[in-house]
């Protein structure tokens, strides 16, 4: 194929076409032998000694080989686009989750820039003398010192290098690695013998504990950044990135190891090393090799960050977790100029406030959350065992759930607070992201890892009864559409409040069952139970007649242990239905199913300041415990939060009075209940005479239902349940029917 063929196909792919090499370990290595390399690492080991230096290098260096092969393998599963390390979270955990670490990582990145910058500017500063120049700046800026001088020119011409073009950015970078490989031969090399004495005047600075040394030294291994930042530019990233990365950190790993040893043998006091910077150019056979290596390592590194950051950043306005102008891409390449600048303002803004000690340990948080929710991604990809979770590159998800550990862990041993703080702002784009709703043109592991949850709680659950002390009201309510018996929805989400299931059921007619118009009408139901702020599942049924499509669900709705054990309905006002209605209340009982009836409310009027629920009690245990406990449930909040609840006994005559109220007091101190007592004298010939009367103003009327025997007249309890209707007309009614297997009582505290 000719060059101008090769060309044409390369730019109709897109990117620059980058090969393992060029993309992936020359970046990382040059990153990884940077800075902190040349210029604290033998700050770290007059701290903590050899042994806690290795031990520091190889603490830090397992938490990123650990990353890079949970990346290798995320790689190989998937075709990797531009964005790196946001890219791969969002893809596997979910673009909110992916937004709200691609933000700070993308801050890691551009105060990156800022952190090798600051590094070179270090070492040149004894080298040149800018003084003279500075004086020529405007009176405002004259007081910036020389390293900061330094720092903001190399700052904008790297920046106008990156906006010229990546390729001869990563072009240029071959040549650095041959500088900084030349330095660490001249290092290893040795040279004449090293002054071991500190130097009149200098001051010895107090040493720092182990994990501050590890949060400075940590962004010395985080180098694969740099190459994960450029998967959209790289030929071929299943195969590149993991092959790329994991050499990067091993040569690292070696180089790392070997530096200390040198030093302790040429060095043999601590101070030295905490007073002299640049001490690897004193032990070198030529010393410029080492400086030529500072200045090619620092520059090299920024340079990395410069292409890395504002990539992240492009990726993040295509998703439309930014403007999308950001994004925007030039020439055929699509270079993200407008990302480019903004990250050179971030970056500038770091050199004009920070120094090295200061940046790093804010680096070491953002990149450890990044690493973090990287080895998460992949481990729960292997745990869910998808489908779709097919890697070229296998490794075990425990190893990928290790590293995650690893990281979280090590962010906690460095700085709590800083952590929480991390995490704090990291759960706080994540809350921006939920609510602004952006919906993602990708599936992610979330679907997966819940269904593992179910899946591992259903098996538990199979073998544990259930008593009273973990019942749960899971709630069947058949609201047919919610609009028009919003009620039953109000007062069924009361009672499943955030702490177990509410299902909303409708029953379609069968002629009207089509799969188009049951995924019409469970989104227009869901969304409308949405913009209401209820958490409820849809379930849509098939039936030629409601009643019976209820009691089909009533008996077979369900999956293992987790199935509704009561039931919401409302009453009905057609006399024809009542045969229909009391066969479909006995059936409830007889599936040990608890049954609410409500009487259709007027949810549009206003209720008081402080509603009020009677519970009418007949002295009878059948249905109290359940009553309470739904009085209770009521009044956690809505509609019916913070109401009074009154608990009213009826009695035939006044000589019984004093018996019954010392014994619903002993009743209410006893088992601890916040709630108002009333005895009451049935002055009227019908019971519930009384009760309309007294309840009358009442915001809900709690009131028992006979249970049904097998062996009775069906028409007896067609009689009972018509005459209640009848007698209670105009009450905010709702009838409890307690059938389960459950010691209400105890639930309240009664036992």
């Amino acid at each position: 194929m000719s060059k101008k063929r090769k060309k044409d196909a390369v730019d109709a792919v897109g990117g620059y076409q980058f090969g393992t090499f060029q993309g992936v370990f020359t970046p990382s290595i040059l990153t990884i032998l940077g800075v902190i390399m040349f210029l604290r690492f033998g700050w770290v080991l007059g701290n903590v000694g050899l042994a806690q230096t290795l031990l520091i290098v190889t603490m830090a260096t397992s938490i990123t080989f650990l990353t890079g092969l949970s990346l290798s393998a995320t790689a190989t599963n998937m075709k990797v686009g531009q964005g790196g390390a946001y890219y791969m979270i969002s893809r596997s955990l979910g673009l909110e989750i992916g937004a709200a670490i691609g933000l700070p990582l993308f801050l890691a990145q551009a105060l990156g820039i800022a952190f090798y910058i600051s590094g070179f500017a270090e070492s040149i500063e004894d080298v040149v003398n800018l003084t003279p120049w500075i004086e020529r700046l405007p009176e405002f800026m004259q007081g910036i010192s020389e390293a900061r001088f330094i720092s903001i020119l190399t700052l904008s011409g790297l920046t106008l290098l990156a906006l010229i073009s990546a390729d001869l950015a990563l072009k240029a970078q071959l040549l650095i690695l041959c500088a900084i490989f030349a330095s660490l031969v001249s290092f290893f090399a040795g040279g004449p013998p090293v002054d071991n004495a500190v130097l009149p005047g200098v001051e010895v600075p107090m040493k720092v504990d182990f994990w501050l040394v590890f949060a400075v030294f940590f962004p010395a291994v985080t180098g694969i950044e740099a190459g994960i930042a450029m998967s959209g530019d790289l030929k071929d990233p299943a195969k590149s990135l993991p092959r790329g990365t994991i050499a990067a950190v091993l040569t690292g790993y070696v180089v790392y190891m070997c530096i200390p040893l040198v030093l302790v043998y040429y060095i043999k006091d601590e101070n030295i090393l905490l007073t002299r910077p640049l001490i690897m150019a004193e032990i070198a056979r030529w010393a410029i090799l080492i400086m030529v290596g500072v200045w090619a390592a620092t520059l090299s590194s920024a340079l990395g960050a410069l292409l890395g950051a504002p990539r992240t950043l492009q990726a993040l306005a295509n998703d439309r977790v930014l403007p999308r102008f950001i994004g925007k891409g030039y020439g055929k390449k699509k270079d993200p100029r407008i990302a480019t600048a903004i990250s050179f303002a971030v970056a500038m803004l770091a050199i004009l406030l920070g120094d090295l000690n200061m940046i790093a340990p804010v680096l070491t948080m953002f990149f450890l959350t990044s690493y973090g929710l990287i080895n998460l991604s992949a481990g729960l990809e292997g745990l869910i065992e998808s489908p779709t979770w097919r890697p070229k590159f296998r490794f075990p998800w425990w190893g990928s759930l290790i590293g995650a550990m690893a990281c979280f862990t090590t962010m906690i041993m460095i700085d709590i607070g800083a952590s929480i703080a991390a995490l704090f702002v990291t759960s706080c784009l994540y809350v921006v992201m939920k609510r602004r709703k952006i919906r993602s043109r990708w599936g992610d592991t979330r679907s997966g890892v819940l269904m593992l949850l179910v899946r591992f709680a259903i098996e538990r659950l199979l073998n544990r009864p259930t008593d009273e002390r973990n019942w749960r009201p899971n709630v069947l309510v058949f609201s047919g559409s919610p609009q028009s018996r919003w009620h039953l929805i109000e007062l069924a989400q009361a009672l499943a409040r955030g702490t177990s299931y509410l299902t909303l059921a409708t029953i379609v007619p069968s002629e009207n069952w089509t799969s188009e118009r049951v995924i019409s009408l469970r989104k227009s139901i869901t969304d409308y139970l949405q913009k209401r702020n209820v958490d409820a599942m849809v379930k849509l049924f098939p039936s030629k007649e409601i009643l019976p499509g209820a009691e089909a669900l009533v008996k077979g709705y369900g999956f293992g242990p987790i199935e509704p054990n009561t039931i919401v309905m409302g009453e009905t006002r057609r006399p024809e239905q009542i045969p229909a209605y009391t066969n479909f209340i006995q059936l409830c009982y007889k599936m040990k199913r608890n049954l609410i009836m409500v009487r259709t409310l007027d949810e549009e009027s206003e209720l008081p300041t402080q509603p009020r629920i009677d519970i009418w009690w007949r002295g009878q245990q059948a249905n109290i415990g359940l009553m309470l406990t739904s009085a209770y449930l009521l009044t956690r909040g809505g509609r019916w939060a913070n109401a009074r609840i009154v608990l009213k006994r009826m009695i035939k005559d006044e000589s019984e009075r004093k018996d019954i109220m010392l014994y619903l007091q002993q009743f209410k101190e006893e088992h601890r209940l916040n709630l108002e007592l009333e005895v009451l004298i049935a002055d009227l010939p019908k019971p519930l005479e009384m009760i309309h009367r007294s309840s009358a103003d009442a915001s809900l009327v709690l009131i028992g239902m006979m249970q049904p025997q097998p062996d009775d007249d069906p028409e007896v309890y067609q009689n009972y349940y018509r005459k209640m209707l009848e007698d209670t007309a105009g009450l905010p009614l709702v009838l409890v029917l307690s059938a389960e297997n459950i010691n209400f009582t105890e639930i309240i505290g009664m036992g």
